[in-house]
């Protein structure tokens, strides 16, 4: 099966080669029917309830992980909670360590080519 990237918002443009999401549950179901390479996360959704964490609270309790998996997030706060949580499941062993977590807020728009080197 081939590796599938993905990128959740509600707002922005999913860079080249990534599959759009807007909600947590369409998020969650690839996460169950598809091996991820990469997944990037918002935390500001059309839902404040069903946000970016509540979202990697679900992964890291039915660990679900991609291999590669970026906050894009500009809402610092909570970005840096989704970043945090899942940092700590890493540091308890329930993320696999081989999982590269990183934290880069996007722009809500025009995104620079620097911006985007980490998505190619």
């Amino acid at each position: 099966m081939d590796k599938i990237s993905v990128f959740l918002d509600d707002y922005r443009e999913a860079p080249e080669g990534f599959i759009l999401v807007e909600t947590i549950d369409q998020c969650k179901e690839l996460l169950l029917n598809y091996d991820i390479n990469h997944l990037s996360l918002d935390h500001d959704l059309v839902s404040k309830t069903r946000n970016g964490l509540v979202l990697v609270q679900m992964m890291v309790k039915e660990n679900l992980y991609a291999d590669r998996i970026t906050i894009h997030s500009a809402n610092a706060t909570g970005g840096k909670a989704m970043y945090e949580s899942l940092k700590q499941a890493k540091i308890n062993f329930t993320m696999p360590r081989s999982v590269t977590l990183s934290l880069r807020p996007l722009p809500l728009r025009n995104y620079s080519q620097r911006a985007l080197r980490h998505y190619q």
